[in-house]
């Protein structure tokens, strides 16, 4: 009788076991699905932020300036000690992408050289630097050249001339020497940036020569 009492506890003993084990397999199953979906869901979302990455980048740089050329320098007083006046660049887009909006800044009415930021329109903002000061929103204006149409978008196949300062003093919005303190002299290395509403930053480093010419073409 004994042995049969010992018997019976033994196979109700494996019962038990083969049911905890198969609670405890549940539970894996159950927790690695877990698991998997959540690693499933942060490799999609991974993947979502990637591809607009991607996008933007591919959306700033179809929408990329570049330089055609040198910067001409036109002085506002030659010599040894003479000082720059006048910037004047041309511009064109790179690649097939969007166009980049030049409407023109408007000038302040005392005519300092910058622009006038409680009216303009202007997207493009050009800011002066170097190691003395950084000027933001310098007044500038533009001329299409060649095959470009009469619009201020720039767009294939485009050239658009950017002059930044009159080339007379407190006229036509202003010149260099009333937008910068200390002006623009000999050795002066200076940085001209130009950013748009989209796209990348452009900017233009150049050094100035021992003596200042009436006209500089700065390579």
């Amino acid at each position: 009788m004994l042995k049969r009492v010992i018997r019976f506890a033994a196979k109700d003993n494996r019962g038990i076991t083969g049911l905890e084990t198969a609670i405890i397999l549940i539970a894996f199953v159950v927790v690695a699905a877990v698991f998997a979906y959540t690693a499933l869901s942060a490799g999609l979302f991974s993947t979502q932020k990637s591809q607009e990455a991607i996008y933007a980048g591919l959306e700033e740089a179809q929408s990329t300036m570049e330089l055609k050329g040198g910067i001409i320098a036109t002085a506002n007083q030659t010599g040894s000690n003479g000082t720059v006046g006048q910037l004047s660049f041309v511009v064109s887009k790179v690649l097939g992408g969007e166009a980049i909006d030049f409407t023109p800044p408007q000038q302040r009415s005392d005519n300092n050289g910058t622009a006038n930021s409680s009216t303009s329109q202007n997207t493009v903002v050009i800011t002066y630097t170097d190691r003395q000061q950084a000027v933001e929103d310098l007044y500038w204006t533009l001329q299409q050249l060649g095959n470009a149409d009469e619009d201020y978008l720039l767009e294939d196949n485009e050239r658009f001339q950017i002059t930044v300062g009159s080339a007379i003093v407190t006229t036509d919005g202003g010149n260099l020497c009333d937008a910068l303190n200390p002006d623009i002299t000999v050795d002066t290395k200076f940085d001209l940036t130009l950013m748009s509403a989209i796209g990348a930053v452009l900017t233009i480093e150049r050094t100035m020569p021992g003596y200042i010419d009436q006209i500089i073409n700065l390579h």
